[in-house]
């Protein structure tokens, strides 16, 4: 089995009307029936999402959404729900039969204001005369990316993987976690506690990544609860490259961690990782101007169970309460859900957004600065409220650093 987090695949989505044959070429082109066919139109009523491998691209998400054109107020909400799809697809396959309607005009128009690439895929070619060479080449003249295709009978399906794959070829590989801030041999120690809200028999999502980019690295990952990383760091023969924390265990690890030691925390790199890093210090200052009654919303890319002491419903509201000594509104939202009216915030905190792509995580921070809201997320926020962000981006602007010339048990730190 594959186990390349949903974040770091790519995402195909297919859009159209009802009865255009989507759910068909989706089940074509990945040779599986993940999707459900009927002759009935609005048989797809939800996005249906699929995590697989597609050769030639390697591991994607296909996205098979509900007709464009659905009627009636429940139609209108799938509709709503395949317009959000729109927000994470990296690349649309707009499935349309013979002629393009002025909706389908529309959503070509959206693919070229988000800069998604596209392809339109001229579906049930077995039954029309568009294959004909003059009439394809007019529609290209049009919409650019056009392909005739048969569900049906196969025809020209291998080549319009091929058309996904170019596109996907053109992407821009993704920043590392924590890779080019150290170096080969160093030593990384990891802080992860293990309370009620910790996954069983796991650790989550951004600690696993982390483990993973740092043994990429031929580094070497200690990783320690809470409890047991004051002896650890003693017990080292040599001080470690960077500490990574859980931002929750963030004061208390600074406490234990000389200061020429680099410390920051997953949430820091992650923000890092999917670019928006500079935009969320630049931001957390609003945290500064919190009023009473001032509305805060706090998100999360994924959705889980809450503990009863979580980290984004409590622990965060607790702490920029005892910080500011003002009593805000918290407001919550998770997994694809994002208000698109963001006008009503004072400031939106976000997780790290391992759960979620680029073009999500981007989404929401465009609509964020377009809306002239600050967008920050909890890593930044909880080490501005502990007092340590200075320190905790100390290791970006510092990434020559060579630990090995300072020693805990030998030397000083030199004087600066």
């Amino acid at each position: 089995m594959n186990n390349t987090p949903s974040a770091n695949r790519l995402h195909i989505a297919f859009f159209g009307k009802r009865n255009t044959g989507k759910s068909s070429l989706v089940n074509a082109i990945t040779g599986q029936n993940l999707a459900i066919v009927s002759e009935q139109k609005g048989t797809t009523t939800d996005p249906v999402f699929k995590a697989m491998e597609l050769l030639p691209l390697g591991p994607v998400v296909i996205i098979d959404t509900p007709g464009i054109d659905d009627e009636g107020m429940l139609g209108e909400l799938r509709v709503e729900k395949a317009q959000q799809v729109l927000n994470k697809t990296d690349i649309a396959v707009l499935v349309v039969e013979t002629k393009l309607s002025d909706m389908e005009m529309e959503l070509v128009g959206i693919f070229k204001d988000k800069k998604i690439p596209y392809i339109v895929a001229i579906n049930k070619s077995d039954l029309t005369t568009i294959n004909d060479p003059g009439v394809l080449e007019t529609w290209r003249e049009k919409f650019g990316e056009v392909i005739s295709v048969s569900a049906k009978t196969g025809h020209n399906i291998q080549q319009l993987k091929e058309k996904i794959a170019a596109h996907a070829n053109t992407e821009e590989n993704p920043l590392q976690i924590v890779g080019d801030l150290i170096k080969a041999g160093d030593i990384v120690v990891l802080v992860t506690p293990i309370d009620k809200a910790a996954p069983k028999g796991r650790l989550i999502l951004p600690q696993q990544q982390t483990i993973r980019d740092i043994l990429d690295t031929n580094a070497a990952a200690i990783v320690v609860k809470e409890t047991q990383y004051s002896n650890t760091l003693a017990n080292l023969k040599k001080d470690p490259a960077l500490v990574i924390t859980d931002s929750q265990v963030f004061d208390l690890v600074s406490a234990e961690t000389p200061e020429y030691i680099n410390l920051t925390s997953f949430s820091i790199l992650f923000a890092r990782q999917k670019g928006f890093l500079d935009a969320a210090v630049k931001s957390i200052k609003a945290i500064d101007s919190i009023e009473d009654r001032d509305k805060i919303l706090i998100c999360e890319g994924c959705t889980h169970h809450r503990q009863c002491d979580d980290i984004g419903t409590v622990k965060l509201p607790r702490w920029i309460n005892e910080y500011s000594g003002k009593s805000p509104e918290f407001v919550f939202c998770s997994g694809g859900d994002f208000p698109k009216d963001l006008t009503p915030y004072k400031l939106i905190l976000h997780c790290g957004a391992c759960m979620l792509n680029n073009r999500e995580i981007k989404y929401r921070r465009d609509s964020a600065a377009v809306q002239d809201i600050p967008f920050t997320n909890y890593g930044v926020a909880i080490a501005h409220i502990k007092g340590i962000l200075k320190r905790s981006l100390e290791v970006f602007s510092n990434k020559n650093n060579d630990s090995e010339k300072y020693s805990n048990k030998n030397t000083n730190p030199p004087k600066t």
